[in-house]
């Protein structure tokens, strides 16, 4: 482990970033460098499977490695301990802070030790789950300012598709487009569900970043038959929201094909034994979003839909 930033805390403990490097001890020239990044929320666990099983394989069969894998397995480490989101003490979202600012408060010195730590780096990959609410289907999430830049990779990454968006998800202050504006090639990959770990989903990534390396010419061992991506844009996308609170009860499930008119659910009040809405979808296509905690109120997002 490589602490990349080392701050001290008012509660007299040191709060480290760290970094594990994986390489082969024999120097090779012209080496490349795929950085992973996860952990920038505390609640999210997926990506911690994916680092684990990965830096497990890499090391088994080291032969096969030609070039140079850095992981940030914690980027936010206060975070995950106390399960939050985001910093405790700051309340503020890590991936709103890039590129942060070296002479700044903590997150933004934490902000701009990863950016400088990652610089020069062939490839970035920032790994996250979805939050507690909405269980997510293995995606790729670009921006439209930078989807040229880094299709090549995502369309390789085994995920289900790939999701070309200008929401704020993957624009200004986020570690990939604060990357992708300083040249160095970055995407975000979406899975699972918030404090959580979904191995099935896990072991797909694990696949799909060995290709990414194949790719780069950074991995000569074996790689398995890959998703093949479907690729959208928000005008592509649907959103199914609540127009009543009360306990969603989902009737499907990720990745299913609907038509329109298909029930994706309903909302039902435990005190009165009434259904208060049933919820259709909009058009035909795959819901590749689906809410996972049942209490909901008006408002609240139930499902998304890539029409089709």
């Amino acid at each position: 482990m490589h602490n990349i930033i080392s701050i001290k805390l008012p509660v007299g403990e040191t709060l480290h970033i760290q970094r594990t490097r994986i390489e082969r001890q024999d120097k090779e020239e012209q080496k490349k460098r795929l950085c992973l990044v996860t952990g920038i929320h505390g609640d999210e666990f997926e990506g911690q499977y994916i680092v684990y099983e990965l830096n497990r394989r890499l090391c088994k069969d080291l032969q096969d490695l030609h070039g140079t894998v850095d992981i940030y397995p914690s980027a936010n480490p206060l975070g995950m301990e106390s399960n939050t989101r985001g910093i405790p003490g700051y309340d503020l979202d890590m991936n709103r802070s890039f590129p942060g600012n070296p002479e700044g408060d903590l997150v933004e010195r934490v902000a701009a030790s990863l950016i400088q730590d990652i610089m020069g780096a062939n490839l970035c990959i920032d790994l996250h789950a979805s939050n507690i609410f909405i269980r997510e289907i293995p995606q790729a999430r670009l921006s439209t300012d930078f989807a040229d830049f880094v299709m090549e990779y995502a369309k390789v990454a085994n995920v289900d598709f790939i999701w070309v968006s200008e929401s704020k998800t993957v624009l200004e202050a986020t570690l990939v487009h604060s990357l992708n504006s300083l040249s160095v090639p970055a995407f975000a990959i979406e899975l699972g569900v918030g404090m959580r770990i979904t191995r099935e989903y896990g072991n797909r990534i694990v696949e799909g970043i060995l290709r990414i390396m194949k790719k780069l010419g950074m991995w000569s061992g074996p790689v398995k038959e890959l998703t093949m991506p479907l690729i959208s844009s928000d005008h592509a996308v649907y959103m199914v929201h609540a127009q009543t609170a009360g306990i969603f009860l989902p009737m499907t499930e990720n990745s299913k094909e609907l038509g329109e008119g298909d029930k994706i659910g309903e909302i039902i009040d435990p005190f009165e034994g009434k259904k208060k809405q049933e919820i259709f979808a909009p058009c035909d296509g795959m819901i590749f979003s689906v809410r996972e905690y049942p209490v909901v109120y008006q408002g609240s997002l139930l499902a998304r839909i890539l029409a089709m």
